[in-house]
């Protein structure tokens, strides 16, 4: 396997230095450069720097990296992690490309500067050195025409999408006179390394992921102009209605740039004379008009919406695209959006919208329809199968499905008929195939490949499990409801959550003991981890509200004592037990990785226990268990438990969640031996190599019967900050007493410091304040505006 260390990013602009940050946080070493300043600036002259002051020719490159710590969403999983950057300038420091394993250009995207640039820095490059181009698409053999042959070999396109930590999809372009094995080496590196999902493009305008996502959306502003939709309308339906992001078609566009968005679209209409729907990338008119007013998004402020504020308020407003106006917004409610709301399976919620009879299901379906059939015809131009398309809207434009998932789920024979009553020309193929994805008798999965015309096995990386494949294979050895036991070789299973978000239900409580019987008795091992779109939101907060409505609070005693002693069963488990998190692990999700011997996270993960959010504490174990840990470092570094328990009642007061896996030891919630994994794809793979490297010589811990607790007294000192904090009005009269509760809790009750306590008498603890919480309105009013709203509820 190609090693590579060191990596320089030549251009400092936004893309080139958030693509330094992401190879920063993949622990390599980075040397980012630009151009020489052609002048001094007012501050640099006062100061009596010249033209030739290191920090002067060094400016641009300075200015990008300082400008990556104030931005945000971050893109440094750990701002201690911009060290790793170093700068220079493309005149001084070209010697130093000899010395990289790989060189990304990352300058303006104009053809004849890039070429330029080629020719400067080829004397540098080492004989190994691979260098790419992060084009969004340039052609990389007109590129390539300026390099001697030997580079050629070693020259691709590595287009990362915006933002480079955020954006899974990388498409790799090769050229004509690419050789294979760099091409099949660097794609391994990125994706393992960098944890991208890799798609290999054509040499074509705009590659896959733009050429299909601005045709949709260009090709939706058509449908748009021709029924009389508003902007605000058609974002109602072309978003998670339609299996695709909240943001989208127009915020979606805002987030871009409308003049970024109309570069893509331009390039697509000059580029492409033969496209079929060439005309379909013309401007619109009040687009253009739009850009030249500088309505540009969210870069200017206004773009499809604008914010203001009025009385103290946030208002929302949409462009009118009749009047060039902004109107408040309308919240459309069309049916057939409102019902596909309720479904959780995006298969179903497509094929769902585009049944409706409303005018939200007809445009779904004019849209959907004309992308489809323009995604059907760009193979092999674009793509050689539709596995690439499909991975590229779904990493590059954040879709559910790809657009010949989304074919499979309308269905294709009945998505023909209906193209066709509609008068539209149907691509031949769809007349006659049934699925462009199967499985076969033995439960592996194919696609169709439309240039072969056959069916091929779908490629399965090495190194990643996919529980589909395995239960459809006959490993599913239990299941409810709420989750399955599904058997992953070599001695290992995995508990998989598949509710409703995953939240924590009593069909999950009540298979982690069926999990941990089955490891115990028949393998070495359990991964708890599934493929969902969150690891686990949490519990169910609509029994817990229903329950608290009947004062049914025996009932809520039962569920939480089961809750507690699955979490337990999962700490002294007689094999190992390895939590898999990844994106939103909260509340009683982080309960359960608490309680595991190990974590193996998503570089994703974003933890925490929030439950006060909802007027009440972690219970599953949680506050519990940041009581033992806290106890434990104070009797690893010999001293007092103060801090630590500050610490870590701060993050559970505060309902503090990590922006990243890399922000998790600092908290208390990840320990020395955990782990984290770049490509989420490859996580319970990897979460899987955990439990067998412990199984080898596990030793069961034992239950926790001398902890010594931090007492009354440290309780006291928190009490009294809150005090302070109601009194400077920072937090509410119900935020002090929830807190002065937690305190309790996390510090061992009313007791002396240094009382030697048990688990059981914790969990009892938080048993008894959860119960005491559950009784105050207040607590009430939280849950029951969490519900409606989504949002927490400061009362």
């Amino acid at each position: 396997m190609r090693q590579i260390n060191r990596v320089a990013v030549l251009g400092a602009g936004v893309m080139g230095a958030t693509i330094a940050a992401h190879l920063a946080n993949a622990g390599l070493e980075v040397l980012m450069l630009d151009i020489v300043p052609r002048e001094l600036n007012e501050q640099e002259a006062s100061r009596g720097l010249t033209q030739e002051s290191p920090e002067v020719r060094n400016r641009i490159a300075r200015s990008g990296l300082d400008g990556l710590l104030k931005m945000k969403p971050a893109p440094f999983y750990l701002a201690e992690y911009a060290k790793q950057i170093d700068i220079g300038n493309l005149e001084d420091d070209l010697g130093k490309l000899t010395a990289c394993d790989w060189v990304i250009e990352v300058v303006v995207e104009n053809l004849a500067v890039k070429r330029s640039l080629f020719e400067r820095i080829v004397p540098h490059l080492g004989a190994r050195t691979v260098l790419t181009t992060n084009t969004s698409g340039l052609s990389v053999n007109e590129m390539a025409q300026v390099l001697p042959p030997d580079v050629r070999k070693r020259f691709l396109v590595t287009h990362f999408f915006n933002p480079p930590r955020y954006m899974r999809l990388m498409e790799i372009v090769a050229g004509t006179e690419t050789d294979p094995q760099v091409v099949a080496e660097l794609a391994l590196f990125i994706e393992r390394r960098l944890g991208k999902g890799v798609v290999y493009a054509k040499d074509t305008a705009n590659f896959i992921a733009n050429r299909i996502g601005v045709y949709a959306i260009y090709k939706g502003i058509a449908h748009m102009l021709e029924m009389g939709m508003t902007v605000e309308e058609v974002d109602a339906v072309a978003g998670p209605a339609t299996a695709r992001p909240k943001s989208a078609a127009f915020r979606t566009a805002d987030l871009v740039g409308l003049d970024t968005l109309a570069h893509v679209g331009t390039n697509s209409h000059d580029a492409l004379p033969d496209d079929e729907e060439r005309a379909v990338f013309k401007l619109p008119d009040f687009m253009a008009a739009m850009i030249k007013k500088g309505l540009l998004g969210n870069k200017s402020g206004k773009g499809f919406y604008k914010k203001e504020k009025a009385n103290g308020k946030r208002q929302l407003y949409y462009y009118d695209y009749t009047s060039g106006d902004y109107l408040p917004l309308q919240k459309p409610k069309f049916t057939s959006v409102q019902t596909a709301k309720q479904i959780d399976d995006p298969r179903r919620k497509v094929a769902v919208m585009v049944g409706g009879a409303d005018k939200g299901a007809e445009y779904a379906w004019r849209s959907l329809r004309d992308t489809l059939i323009y995604a059907v015809n760009r193979i092999p131009e674009i793509a050689d199968d539709v596995v690439n398309i499909d991975n590229a809207m779904k990493w590059g434009f954040n879709w559910e499905l790809g657009p010949f998932e989304m074919l499979d789920a309308i269905g294709v024979a009945a998505f023909t008929k209906r193209a066709e009553k509609d008068g539209v020309a149907v691509p031949a193929v769809l007349r006659e195939i049934v699925s462009f994805y199967r499985y076969d008798d033995g439960g592996r999965p194919e696609f169709y490949d439309l240039v072969a015309g056959a069916y091929r096995p779908l490629p399965q990386p090495e190194g990643q499990i996919n529980l589909e494949i395995l239960k459809r294979g006959g490993r599913e050895v239990e299941k409810n409801a709420g989750a399955s036991v599904v058997d992953l070789g070599d001695g290992v299973f995995c508990l998989e959550f598949h509710s409703k978000m995953n939240a924590i239900s009593g069909d999950i409580l009540g298979m982690v003991h069926k999990a941990i019987k089955r490891a115990e008795e028949e393998g070495v091992g359990l991964v708890i981890g599934n493929r969902g779109a969150n690891f686990s939101v949490g519990a169910n907060l609509m029994l817990l509200a229903v329950a608290m409505a009947e004062g049914a609070f025996e009932d809520v005693d039962m569920v939480l004592r089961s809750f507690q002693k699955a979490t337990m069963a999962v700490k002294y488990a007689k094999v190992p037990v390895v939590a898999a998190p990844f994106g939103m692990t909260l509340g009683g999700g982080c309960e359960f990785c608490l309680h595991a011997d190990a974590i193996n996270a998503s570089a994703e993960t974003y933890m925490g226990l929030v439950e006060i959010g909802v007027g009440l504490l972690p219970a599953g174990g949680g506050t519990k268990e940041m009581c033992i840990r806290a106890a434990e470092l104070a009797k690893r570094y010999e001293t007092d438990a103060q801090p630590f328990i500050f610490k870590h009642f701060r993050q559970i007061a505060m309902a503090q969640v990590s922006m990243g896996a890399a922000e998790l030891p600092a908290m208390g919630y990840m320990r020395p031996g955990d782990s984290i994994t770049m490509n989420v794809d490859r996580l319970i793979g990897d979460a899987k190599q955990k439990v067998l490297s412990l199984a080898a010589n596990y030793r069961p811990p034992r239950p926790a019967v001398d902890i010594a607790a931090p007492g009354r007294s440290v309780a006291a000192s928190i009490k009294s900050q809150l005090w302070n904090m109601r009194m400077g009005n920072h937090i509410t009269d119900y935020e002090e007493t929830m807190g002065g509760i937690i305190a309790d809790v996390i510090c061992g009750g009313d007791i002396n410091g240094g009382t030697l306590i048990t688990e059981e008498y914790l969990l009892q603890l938080e048993r008894e304040n959860f119960l005491r919480l559950c009784t105050n309105k207040k607590t009430s009013e939280r849950i029951q505006h969490m519900l409606k709203t989504g949002k927490p509820l400061r009362n």
